[in-house]
């Protein structure tokens, strides 16, 4: 696999993850909403709510994943694609607790370890639903390739989006419906750019 680094300047991918939401910020907002309000909902179940988290956890991602490059491929996005990792359901699982167990043992040495693995591991449910027929690691693995000479560009354009959380808190997290599917889909447009 050849490496692609990304050229593109954050602040174009971001201009372009707004255009690709021009006239779709309700219906990101709505299944950002939903996709939210199932995670919470299961942890919230007492007893066995954070193992059905992890059970669930991955097939969601998968499907917000698919959602989000709906938006960004302008095909037709519909909030029902946020339950589309169903369909793989062993590969979502595997690639959410493989990842979980990743970062989590790199965190034990440092934090900056975990944040590093984290951003190694950020386009596997990309990958994922591009590639339904891959292995969980071996989409882990990719997604390693894929950000060799990328993580720091990918960790500035995330550092662009603290001001805008700093600015959800006095809405009470309201603008996070809006603010998660805008950095969403501009990991997205970073994907696009990479893969």
């Amino acid at each position: 696999m050849s490496q692609i680094i990304s050229t593109t300047a954050n602040e174009i991918l971001m201009h372009q993850a707004r255009e690709c939401l021009r006239g779709k910020w309700g219906l990101a907002a709505g299944t950002t909403t939903l996709f939210m309000l199932l995670t919470a909902v299961v942890q919230a179940a007492p007893g066995v709510g954070s193992i059905i988290g992890l059970v669930i956890g991955g097939p969601l991602a998968v499907g917000f994943a698919t959602f989000i490059l709906a938006i960004v491929r302008n095909n037709t996005p519909k909030s029902s694609q946020v339950f589309d990792g169903f369909s793989i359901f062993g590969t979502a699982l595997g690639a959410y607790l493989l990842q979980l167990l990743f970062v989590m043992l790199w965190t034990l040495l440092l934090i900056i370890p975990g944040i590093i693995a984290g951003l190694s591991y950020s386009m596997t449910y990309y990958i994922i639903v591009d590639d339904t027929a891959i292995g969980p690691l071996e989409a882990i693995t990719k997604s390693k390739q894929m950000m060799y000479g990328n993580k720091w560009k990918l960790a500035c354009m995330s550092g662009r989006f603290i001001g805008w959380m700093l600015l959800c808190i006095p809405t009470l997290g309201l603008g996070l419906l809006w603010l998660l599917p805008y950095m969403a889909t501009s990991v997205a447009e970073f994907y696009e750019e990479i893969r």
